[in-house]
C-alpha cells in the first residue's frame, strides 16, 4: 500500500514592514500638496483681486475726489456726495429702484418657485420644459431687452396686436409713465427666472420622498404638502435666493438703458442708471463714484442684517 507523498509547503515571503516615513518628510509632503492647491488658487484670486477688489478701492477713493481724465485728481470730501444729494434725479432713481425692487419680488420672486414646482411634478419631457425654462437666460441680456423694445412698441408691436386681435383696449408699456416701470419688471423676470427655477428644482429633488408619503398617509392636501414639508425644506435657499435678487434688482441698469432710456419723465431712472450719466454723460467720475459707494454702503448694511436676522430665526427654530 502506498503512502500519499506529502509536497512541501509552499511558503510565502514575507515582505518587511516599512517604517513610517519621518515627521520631516511628511510635513514636506503636506507642504507640497498645499503648496499646490495654493497655486491653482492663484490664478483666480488674482483675477478677482484685479477686477474686483481694486475697482471698489478705487471707486471709494475716487468718490472723495475731484477726478477728471488726463489730470491730476484733487482731494474734495464730502463734496461730491453732497452735489449727488441735491441733484433732483436723485430721489427719482432711488425711488424708482426701489420700486422696481418690490415689484420684482412680487412678480418675480413667486414665479419661479412656482414653475420649479410644475417641473417638478412633470413626468415626461422634463429635460425640454427645463430648456424651455432656462432659454432666456442664454438669450444676451441687450438683445433679450431689444426684442422686449419691439414687442412693447405701441404702433406695431406684438403686444397690443395681441390686444387689438381680442378687442381689449391698448397700452403705451414702455412708453407711458404710469406703465414703464412694471414693464420692466416683467422684462427682468422673463430675462432672468430660469436659473432661480433650476436651482430651485435641484433644492426640491433633494428633498426625502419619505416626508411626501409621510404627508399624504396623514390626509395632506397639495397646498398643505407645499406649505409643511416643501418650504421648510427648502427655507435656507428660499431666504438665500431672495437676497440675490434683491441685491441684482437693486442694481437694474440694462432694461432702463435699452428700452426706455430713463424715461419717459424720468420714470424709469435707477440708480445704477445715474451712475452712468455721472460717468459718461456729465464727465463727472467723483459724482458716480459718490453713488456707487452709496449703493454699496446700503446694500452691505442690508445684506449684513437680512442674514443676521435670518440666521438668529433659524436658530430659534
Amino acid at each position: 500500500m502506498k503512502t500519499a507523498e506529502r509536497r512541501p509547503a509552499k511558503t510565502v515571503p514575507v515582505r518587511p514592514v516599512q517604517a513610517p516615513p519621518p515627521r520631516r518628510d511628511r510635513g514636506r509632503r503636506r507642504l507640497a500638496e498645499q503648496g499646490r492647491a495654493y497655486g491653482f488658487l492663484l490664478g483666480g484670486l488674482i483675477c478677482f483681486a484685479l477686477f474686483s477688489w481694486y475697482p471698489a478701492i478705487r471707486a471709494v477713493v475716487i468718490a472723495f475726489q475731484k477726478y477728471t481724465p488726463g489730470a491730476d485728481p484733487e482731494w474734495v470730501g464730502t463734496d461730491n456726495f453732497t452735489r449727488v444729494f441735491q441733484d433732483p434725479e436723485f430721489a427719482d432713481a432711488w425711488r424708482n429702484t426701489l420700486t422696481f425692487t418690490v415689484l420684482a419680488l412680487l412678480i418675480g420672486f413667486a414665479i419661479p418657485f412656482v414653475l420649479a414646482l410644475v417641473l417638478n411634478e412633470l413626468r415626461h419631457a422634463k429635460a425640454f420644459f427645463r430648456v424651455v425654462v432656462y432659454l432666456p437666460v442664454m438669450i444676451p441680456p441687450v438683445v433679450s431687452a431689444l426684442l422686449w423694445k419691439w414687442f412693447y412698441d405701441p404702433g406695431a408691436g406684438l403686444a397690443n396686436e395681441a390686444l387689438r386681435f381680442l378687442h381689449l383696449p391698448t397700452s403705451n408699456w414702455s412708453n407711458g409713465a404710469d406703465t414703464a416701470l412694471i414693464s420692466l419688471v416683467v422684462v427682468a423676470t422673463w430675462a432672468n427666472m430660469g436659473g432661480t427655477v433650476l436651482i430651485y428644482l435641484a433644492a426640491l429633488q433633494s428633498i426625502p420622498g419619505e416626508l411626501y408619503e409621510a404627508a399624504e398617509l396623514d390626509g395632506a392636501s397639495l397646498p398643505q404638502r407645499v406649505r409643511h414639508v416643501t418650504v421648510p425644506q427648502t427655507r435656507f435657499v428660499i431666504l438665500m435666493l431672495m437676497l440675490l435678487q434683491i441685491i441684482a434688482t437693486m442694481q437694474v441698469f440694462t432694461e432702463p438703458f435699452v428700452i426706455t432710456g430713463g424715461g419717459p419723465e424720468n420714470a424709469t431712472v435707477t440708480v445704477l442708471y445715474l451712475i452712468y450719466k455721472y460717468a459718461f454723460l456729465y464727465n463727472d467720475f467723483g459724482g458716480a463714484c459718490a453713488l456707487s459707494v452709496m449703493l454699496l454702503a446700503l446694500l452691505g448694511v442690508f445684506s449684513a442684517g437680512y442674514l443676521r436676522l435670518t440666521r438668529s430665526d433659524g436658530e430659534d427654530a
